[in-house]
Order: structure tokens, then C-alpha cells, then sequence
């Protein structure tokens, strides 16, 4: 048997099973117990986390909370909501939209790891939304939709399907002559970096004009091992390129020793950041919301200026509309007819002319007309 495969039929997903990689505290063994959701992840995975310590990343994101139970900010029926299945438009189950050009095809509700902080808890965590996915309905759907240009293939986690699943999905999208891109949402290379196998290598490499990207999420610098780094060099050296969409979480990465130590350590692997997200408004996660500056903060902070400019994401909440910058102008600092005023991450100025789309400064400008 495969190594992903023994890791999957072996979740730690069960109090005894955790208590045989940490010493369980009185509130987390509680959580457990009244927990009516899902939860769990890869013996690989929980053997990273602290023994000791209640406030390790890792535990946080694995192990259920009472906090779980408040729910103030979250809106009912959010994947509902968000993926705007309650709009005019005919679509399959498998098929979200947000986007003109792109769409999402989920296509199973298994992950590698059932995240507390998951905004689709209700397909993947509670299991209170039912999908059908039916990936050749929607596969018939994006053939009849010319605009679309890419196709996020997400869950759950696709690299969990068989190799000759996702093989089909591939070779199929690459037959429709609009589609110019396929991307994968996938967190096993950070929870289960097993999977990243020679076969599926094989069916994600391969030269093709319709290119394969494959976004992740860590969170945090104590997920990543030599292990991870191992399988970010199998995807890139098949032509597959990685980028990584961090969640920002209280008391996770939202203190600006970890958020700067995570974007380095990408890096290092060779995780290009790609986005930093503000959490999202789904039910049940209230406990990990930071203020919605925070994000921004830290990139001032810790990454503008301070480390190179490849390890600096965008900070984006995702909404019913497409995702929206949260950054602000934090440097342009003043405006007038002549210039700007421009200030680094020092908070040295300098000053930059003020041009027109005629080419010319806010002071008087002639340009000869011709006939």
C-alpha cells in the first residue's frame, strides 16, 4: 500500500488515536467529546505538533473548540451565499461562480485535514450541505460556456481522488478549446506530502499548452518540513508551479515574528505567497477573526521592506463578488498639483512628479496640435 494511502486509513480522528502524539488537555479532550462534526487529519501531520503546548498552531487548527459554538459574525448558509447558488443562473452542483471567466468544480467533500477554520464547513465539516458531484455534468457545463478560461478544481481536496480520476478531469478540460489554464486547491502538500507520487506526477507533468497550477494553504512556519520541501521540488520539477494562500488567524500567524517567519520559509521551499485571506464570514469560526487591518499591518510591518519582494502576498477577503484587496495606500502619503510623496517602511520620504495622461505635471503644459 502507498504511504498517502496508509496515512488516510489511519487518521488520528478519535481522542484515543490523539492521545497516543500529545498530552490532550481537559478543554481539548471536552471539545472532542461534544463534537458532532468531523474532524482530524494525517498521522504525518499531528506528529507536528507541540506535545505540550495547548497553544501549538498546529493543534489549534486540528482539534475542535467549544468556541466553535459562538457564532456571531458567521452567516447562515454561507457556501449559499458566497458561491451564489441562490442567483438566476442554472449551474451544476459542482460548478461555484464568481467570476466572468473562471469558474470552481468541487469535486468531493474529503480533505486530508478538516480544518476548524474551514469556510466551506458545511460541506466539508458538518456535512449540513449536500452536493451531487457529478464531474461530467460539470465538465458538459463548462463546454457550453465559451467566456470561461480557467477552471479551479477544488473540494475538499481533488488530490485525494484517484490518479486516474484526476488524470480523466485534466484530459478532459484540455479538450474544451476555451479553457487556458486548470488550477488545483489542495493542502496535501503541506498536510500529506506523500501523495505527491511518481504517478501523480505523471498526470500532472507532461509539456501542454493548457498549463497545471496548484495553489496550497500553510499558515504557519512549524508545517513546514523537509518532507514538504521534498514534495514542492517533485511538483516544480514536472512543470507544476506552487503557490501558497494563507489564512490569517488569531493566535496563529497574526503576531509579526510568525507571519514574517511563514512568507520566508515559503520561500525557502520554494512556495511562491500568493495570498493572505481575511477569514471569511462562515459559521463557527468567530474564535480565529482578527481585526480586518491586521493583514495589512503585517505586511508593512514584516514583509514590505523588510525581506524580498517574493515573499510578499496579496491580502484579499473572498466574497460573493470575487475576492477585494484589503490593502491600503500606506504609501503615498501626500498629493498636490507637482508631486507625490512617497514613504518606504522606514518612514524615509521622497517625491515623485505628478503626471497627467497627457504627460504633463499639474503645472501649465502646451502641446502643439496638428491638423
Amino acid at each position: 500500500m502507498e504511504d498517502w494511502k496508509w496515512q488516510m486509513q489511519n487518521q488520528v480522528n478519535t481522542l484515543g488515536k490523539l492521545e497516543k502524539y500529545i498530552t490532550v488537555t481537559e478543554e481539548e479532550a471536552d471539545a472532542i467529546r461534544n463534537c458532532e462534526t468531523r474532524w482530524g487529519t494525517t498521522p504525518y501531520f499531528v506528529s507536528l505538533m507541540d506535545k505540550e503546548d495547548p497553544e501549538c498552531p498546529i493543534r489549534k487548527q486540528v482539534i475542535p473548540s467549544k468556541h466553535e459554538n459562538v457564532n456571531e459574525f458567521g452567516i447562515e448558509n454561507y457556501l449559499v451565499y458566497k458561491e451564489n447558488r441562490d442567483n438566476h443562473e442554472q449551474r451544476p452542483d459542482t460548478i461555484a461562480r464568481q467570476y466572468k471567466d473562471r469558474i470552481a468544480m468541487t469535486i468531493t467533500n474529503h480533505c486530508g485535514i478538516y480544518c476548524r477554520h474551514c469556510f466551506r464547513k458545511e460541506l466539508v465539516v458538518d456535512k449540513s450541505m449536500q452536493l451531487r458531484f457529478d464531474v461530467d455534468e460539470g465538465l458538459e457545463w463548462v463546454r457550453q460556456h465559451p467566456e470561461l478560461r480557467e477552471v479551479l478544481i477544488t473540494g475538499g481536496d481533488p488530490f485525494l481522488l484517484p490518479d486516474d480520476q484526476i488524470e480523466y478531469i485534466i484530459r478532459k478540460l484540455r479538450e474544451v478549446p476555451h479553457i487556458e489554464m486548470i488550477r488545483f486547491g489542495s493542502r496535501l502538500p503541506i498536510v500529506l506530502p506523500q501523495r505527491i507520487t511518481p504517478g501523480l506526477k505523471k498526470v500532472l507533468g507532461q509539456y501542454h499548452k493548457v498549463p497545471i497550477w496548484v495553489n496550497t494553504q500553510c499558515n504557519h512556519a512549524k508545517e513546514i518540513t523537509e518532507r514538504t520541501a521534498q514534495a514542492i521540488w517533485d511538483l516544480l520539477t514536472c512543470g507544476v508551479n506552487v503557490g501558497n494562500q494563507a489564512v490569517l488567524m488569531k493566535g496563529i500567524n497574526d503576531d509579526e515574528h510568525s507571519f514574517q517567519q511563514l512568507h520566508q520559509k515559503l520561500l525557502s521551499i520554494r512556495i511562491r505567497p500568493y495570498y493572505v485571506f481575511y477569514l471569511e464570514p462562515a459559521p463557527g469560526i468567530d474564535h480565529f477573526r482578527t481585526p480586518v487591518e491586521k493583514g495589512a499591518e503585517l505586511i508593512r510591518d514584516t514583509l514590505r521592506g523588510h525581506t524580498s519582494g517574493l515573499a510578499q502576498p496579496m491580502y484579499v477577503i473572498a466574497t460573493n463578488i470575487g475576492k477585494v484587496p484589503l490593502m491600503p495606500d500606506y504609501y503615498i502619503k501626500e498629493k498636490n498639483e507637482k508631486e507625490y510623496i512617497l514613504q518606504n517602511h522606514r518612514g524615509q520620504t521622497t517625491t515623485l512628479p505628478n503626471i497627467d495622461d497627457q504627460g504633463c505635471t499639474g503645472l501649465p503644459c502646451f502641446k502643439k496640435e496638428f491638423a
